[in-house]
């Protein structure tokens, strides 16, 4: 998994630049991704943290998402073009939204209520990611040009 919020920290690892603790709070350096440095088993990014327009959060962990708030979070399907984009929502009474990604990529089944477990254990990791006001590791330590190998 990746993120537009990724380019920051993974440029200034590009140039070497130690970014401080306090900059760039959600990016994490892809270049060992991009370099073939990083193990396919171990991603870099263990969750991914996004905000709406309209200031909802969602992460996303592995095969899951969770969203939460209702509705899109951006986009208004009642009218116009939009309609016809439009899905069923398959649970009215819940507060967020839960999918399961692996099974159901189109996220037509709202899993709030079925997976109880998950859905506490992602609420409690959005929690703690928005009260520590950041998502990625502290301590980055970039890799550098002078440490990327050439392609002659």
């Amino acid at each position: 998994m990746t993120n537009t919020t990724d380019i920051f920290a993974t440029l200034a690892s590009v140039v070497g630049y130690d970014l401080p603790d306090d900059a760039a709070t959600d990016s994490f350096d892809m270049l060992p991704t991009m370099l073939g440095r990083q193990n396919s088993e171990d991603s870099i990014r263990p969750h991914l943290l996004t905000q709406s327009f309209r200031g909802e959060f969602q992460i996303r962990e592995g095969r899951w998402k969770y969203l939460d708030h209702k509705g899109s979070g951006g986009n208004d399907y009642t009218k116009g073009i939009m309609q016809k984009y439009a899905l069923t929502e398959s649970a009215t009474d819940a507060p967020g939204q839960l999918y399961d990604l692996e099974t159901d990529p189109d996220e037509t089944t709202n899993l709030f209520f079925q997976e109880e477990a998950k859905r506490k254990e992602l609420q409690q990791l959005l929690k703690h990611l928005k009260s520590s006001g950041r998502s990625a590791p502290r301590n980055r330590i970039p890799i550098g040009i002078k440490n990327i190998p050439r392609v002659d």
